[in-house]
């Protein structure tokens, strides 16, 4: 938190440095967060690339009131969310999403979709999209459900069920 603070500072006081610094420690978990609510790598990769130009160009005007990486982590989603509700998209399976990243020599793809990622990523495609998003942004983004509940615009406790209904399903489809 005080590093971030510091990153903050550097960067608004225009640090190119601090800004990579800031990418290098949250770019793979946002890149992760965007891939599991789209369920399509590229698509991904825009998002966490247009969050951070965004980021960028409020450099002056920037505030930051809590976490560094709840405020990125509500940027991304947001822009999913868009992005989603823009084009109607289905997604596609993340089995096909794990195919593509998996035929790239980058690293940080084949982290993210690693052979035991798979299975959980199509367990996690079989869930609504509200309840992936209250799962991903607890346990990846460990955002309080009060955090998340704002966000969606819903109560604390219907964060709450989301994610426990969402967690007896994918343990449900993960034992078959």
């Amino acid at each position: 938190m005080l590093e971030d603070k510091l990153l903050i500072w550097k960067f608004k006081c225009g640090d190119g440095e601090a800004l990579c610094r800031i990418y290098r420690k949250y770019g793979d978990y946002l890149l992760a967060l965007a891939a599991a609510l789209l369920e399509d790598v590229n698509a991904a990769e825009d998002v966490v690339h247009d969050v951070f130009c965004k980021f960028i160009e409020s450099r002056e005007k920037f505030k930051l009131a809590g976490s560094l990486k709840s405020f990125l982590a509500t940027c991304v989603v947001n822009l999913a969310r868009d992005k989603l509700r823009v084009r109607h998209l289905q997604p596609c399976g993340l089995d096909e999403a794990a195919a593509t990243a998996l035929d790239t020599s980058e690293p940080q793809h084949h982290a993210i979709f690693g052979e035991e990622a798979r299975n959980l990523n199509h367990a996690m495609a079989q869930l609504g999209y509200e309840q992936r998003e209250v799962i991903m942004l607890h346990l990846r983004g460990g955002m309080k459900f009060r955090e998340i509940a704002g966000l969606q615009g819903i109560s604390i406790n219907t964060a709450k069920s989301r994610y426990r209904y969402g967690l007896e399903k994918l343990r449900t489809l993960l034992s078959e």
